[in-house]
């Protein structure tokens, strides 16, 4: 796979009005939902991603939402991006700070000595609070674990979070700890027409923050200049990425990169739980090497960060919880390792070298992954 440097892409080549209207528009159908139809008519939308669009039904004026059909419960949606409400007033907090800043690559250098970005492995050890301790749970029984869960095996034994493993630590009947998947961020996507309108560059920074009406030298200004410049930075050696800030630029850009003929995965679970322990059951897929992992990033609105790695093998594996749930969770092993920064987590984790042996992780709850069929 060539290397090439990072695009945000806000096109889309099919026109999302004839997709509407072909689809239904204005009979519950969201543009966003009609033109996945028209791209993947076969293919329902998973509901982790449908649970992320935009708005319910609107009115031609664009401006008023009404999911009842008694008309007793309206939701507003401001077109420019910049507020969210429903009937109970329900914010979408994008800029908790249970997310973890790491950069993984080989980038940044130099001036960018001091730049971090999202690992996607944990939801633990966070670097707002100004605490440097590592404060991430290790699933490593050559490791210890210096912050215990409060979570057991049954037996009494404190279970630590799993991070990062060996490939012969995925098989049935090993317990693992995942609270990555009781939890999930609700912040929606922008429309296309809208997303298009916004800056989304370093350069730009204060006017996007004047668009969302947030303060210079704040928390959730630093976040969205991470995520920016997180989706800035220089594609790693194997390394195929771009950012996507709509619907239709999400579905675009990973067609131009994998093709059409393509499927998108999603964690699953059979009922919504608190509880984190699962035991590995039967029948896990490997589900091939040409895939583009998607994670999303902290932002106003939904920003997901795409990409593929040369010699990374997915895998969706069934799950089942202390609680009876079912789930069915999406791992990802990386065979070389070798262009990771050596100062990544996972290093340290494992206690092993860039390069050396594959490094596997599961993936939180909001990350999808595109697949070849």
């Amino acid at each position: 796979m060539s290397t090439i440097s990072m695009k945000v892409d806000f096109g889309r080549p099919i026109c999302k009005l004839h997709a509407w209207i072909a689809f239904g528009g204005g009979h519950g159908v969201v543009p966003e939902e009609a033109y996945w139809n028209s791209v993947f008519p076969n293919n329902s939308m998973p509901k982790a991603l449908k649970d992320i669009l935009p708005a319910a039904k609107y009115d031609r004026g664009l401006e008023r939402i009404d999911n009842n059909s008694q008309g007793n419960d309206e939701e507003f949606y401001d077109w420019s991006g910049k507020s969210y409400r429903t009937g109970s007033d329900m914010f979408y907090d994008w800029s908790d700070e249970l997310r973890v800043f790491y950069d993984w690559s080989d980038e940044p250098r130099g001036n960018n000595e001091g730049q971090h970005f999202y690992d996607w492995s944990s939801e633990r050890s966070n670097e707002l609070r100004g605490d440097n301790r590592d404060a991430f749970y290790v699933w490593s029984s050559e490791s210890s674990n210096k912050f215990r869960a409060n979570n057991d095996d049954g037996s009494g034994n404190n279970v630590d979070e799993t991070v990062f493993f060996f490939p012969k630590d995925l098989r049935s009947g090993k317990l693992v700890k995942l609270p990555a998947l009781t939890t999930s961020d609700k912040t929606p996507f922008l429309h296309d027409r809208v997303a298009k309108s916004i800056p989304f560059s370093s350069d730009e920074l204060p006017e996007i923050l004047n668009h969302f009406s947030v303060r210079p030298q704040t928390k959730e200004a630093n976040l969205i200049s991470k995520t920016v410049k997180g989706c800035e930075r220089v594609a790693m050696k194997g390394e195929d990425k771009f950012c996507a800030t709509s619907l239709e630029s999400f579905i675009d850009s990973s067609i131009s990169h994998l093709g059409k003929q393509i499927q998108l995965l999603s964690t699953e679970l059979s009922k919504e739980t608190n509880n984190s322990l699962f035991i590995i059951a039967k029948g896990m897929q490997d589900m091939g090497e040409n895939e583009l992992v998607c994670h999303k990033m902290k932002y106003p609105r939904a920003v997901f960060l795409c990409h593929s790695i040369d010699k990374t093998t997915v895998y969706k594996v069934p799950l089942v919880g202390r609680d009876g749930t079912k789930a069915n969770a999406l791992a990802v092993c990386h065979k070389d390792t070798s262009a990771w920064n050596p100062k990544h987590m996972a290093f340290r984790i494992l206690k092993v070298k860039p390069g050396t042996v594959p490094i596997c992780h599961f993936l939180v709850k909001d990350a999808l992954i595109w697949v070849s069929n």
